[in-house]
């Protein structure tokens, strides 16, 4: 049976494999749109699955990454990418912005609850863990941007996606307070972000673009 605590374990585990699943295929479907070569789409699945998470272990100073720690990561997506890459030439799929906001929210749900709950459990103040939990999920994204020559998503489509990790973070921080499992807290952490994004999303929320009046 197990107990508690590696269940609680394992959960981290599973749900940071499943962002690095998820952020893959939204970096296959970006290098596509921006028609790179294969070498290319590789290199954008790695940066926008591995980047932010790196930033987060460099942040908190932990060594080995989390990539070196769990190396099938590395193969996971390296077989990822490949799949993708063989499906979409066959069924000659052209991913549309649309295709890829889903992997891309799930992601971010993903990760944001990975981060914050790591960088708690590493003894940051609130505020830290809560910066890291959207650290861990932008930062790839900005980096698979920035190599397909666009201005990064996080900053320039103004619907909420920074933010909904930010938030996510506190309630994370919020349910732990309360002695919530961490199960439940990592749960509705991935849920409340993800969730969030995609009604973003949906009801196309805007947030203000700064100007200045000269």
């Amino acid at each position: 049976m197990i107990s508690f605590s590696n269940w609680g374990e394992w959960m981290r585990h599973a749900l940071e494999l499943s962002a690095t699943i998820a952020f893959t295929l939204s970096g296959v479907m970006t290098a596509a749109r921006s028609r790179l070569d294969a070498v290319g789409v590789y290199a954008v699945a790695f940066l926008t699955a591995l980047g932010g998470g790196t930033l987060r272990d460099i942040l908190l100073d932990l060594r080995p990454f989390f990539w070196v720690r769990h190396v099938e990561y590395l193969w996971g997506v390296l077989a990822l990418s490949t799949v993708a890459m063989m499906f979409m030439r066959r069924r000659h799929f052209e991913p549309t912005e649309k295709a890829i906001q889903l992997p891309d929210a799930l992601g971010l749900g993903l990760f944001a609850a990975v981060g914050v709950d790591l960088a708690s459990a590493h003894g940051m103040p609130a505020l830290v863990a809560v910066l890291m939990g959207v650290v861990t999920p932008v930062f790839g994204g900005v980096l698979r941007d920035i190599v397909c020559n666009q201005i990064p998503a996080a900053f320039s489509d103004h619907r909420p996606y920074a933010l909904c990790a930010f938030l996510g973070g506190w309630v994370y921080l919020g349910l732990q307070a309360l002695q919530t499992p961490d199960w439940l807290a990592l749960s509705a952490t991935v849920f409340f972000t993800a969730g969030l994004r995609m009604l973003a999303l949906w009801r196309d929320w805007q947030l203000p673009i700064w100007r200045v009046d000269h």
